[in-house]
């Protein structure tokens, strides 16, 4: 499929979408919400992409909705005007939906719903010119596009109120101190060890990974043990259904050798 404002590349198992709007630090047009919608339904129907890399061209990842230009003019029909999560909260939903992991490359400055597109990754991958500002306070507005659910859960209440209040600017050191960051590298390295992380996750087999990453979710909001516990049960059905990885896993410990998972 060919885009327009996001690039699309597959290198093994690895998929890497990179924001392509540089002269807008990639702000989030219509144009590259209908490309990055696009691009994670491929991810998700091609069985041969393990992981994602998201990331940004130029000198920024994302600086959020874009503002530029005129407003289009909304469709005149009953699901627009009955949609309860216009297209903010319908991009935090897909990114949280996707149950192959997602690691983004944080080039650059994350703000307002380019930081909640960060925070929607699973792993995040940063440098010296990474960035991050919640924005919202200053355009008068509450925080959108999924970021009042993620924050809290990566670096806590009070934290995620401070920064979303205070609207300063987070370098990378204080983004790593506080989780915003899982990994802080040379900028020259930044796409290098994003790539490296995408590849081992990429190694293990795909549906226990993508099961991992299903139970994980469902008990970040799961209030009860016992639930948990079932949930995590439930886990262990669906990455068991990967027969033939399952009996790669012990011949390939018996033999003393690195597994080769296809997922079947």
């Amino acid at each position: 499929m060919s885009y327009k404002d996001i690039t699309f590349e597959q290198e093994g198992y690895t998929a890497v979408v990179t924001l392509n709007r540089p002269q807008t630090f990639n702000a989030l047009s219509a144009g590259l919400r209908s490309d990055l919608h696009a691009a994670l339904k491929e991810v998700t129907e091609n069985d041969d992409i393990r992981a994602l890399v998201i990331t940004g061209a130029g000198r920024g990842f994302c600086s959020g909705a874009d503002l530029s230009g005129p407003r289009p003019e909304p469709p005149d029909n009953q699901n627009f005007k009955m949609d309860d999560l216009e297209w903010m909260g319908r991009l935090a939903l897909v990114l949280y939906e996707l149950e192959k992991p997602i690691i983004g490359a944080i080039n650059g400055i994350a703000a307002g719903a380019g930081m909640s597109l960060a925070l929607a990754c699973d792993l995040r991958v940063g440098s010296e010119k990474s960035g991050f500002k919640t924005v919202f306070m200053e355009r008068a507005i509450s925080p959108d596009t999924g970021m009042t659910f993620f924050l809290p859960r990566i670096v806590g209440y009070s934290r995620a109120i401070d920064l979303i209040i205070s609207c300063r600017r987070i370098d990378c050191h204080e983004a790593y101190r506080l989780g915003l960051l899982d990994r802080l590298v040379d900028h020259e390295n930044l796409m290098e060890e994003a790539l490296k992380l995408a590849g081992e996750i990429g190694f293990w087999p795909p549906l226990a990974v993508r099961s991992t990453k299903r139970v994980l979710k469902r008990n970040m909001e799961e209030p009860s043990l016992a639930n948990a516990l079932r949930n995590e049960v439930s886990g262990l059905y669906f990455a068991r259904r990967a027969v033939k990885d399952q009996e790669e896993s012990a011949k390939s410990w018996v033999e003393k050798r690195p597994p080769k998972f296809t997922g079947k």
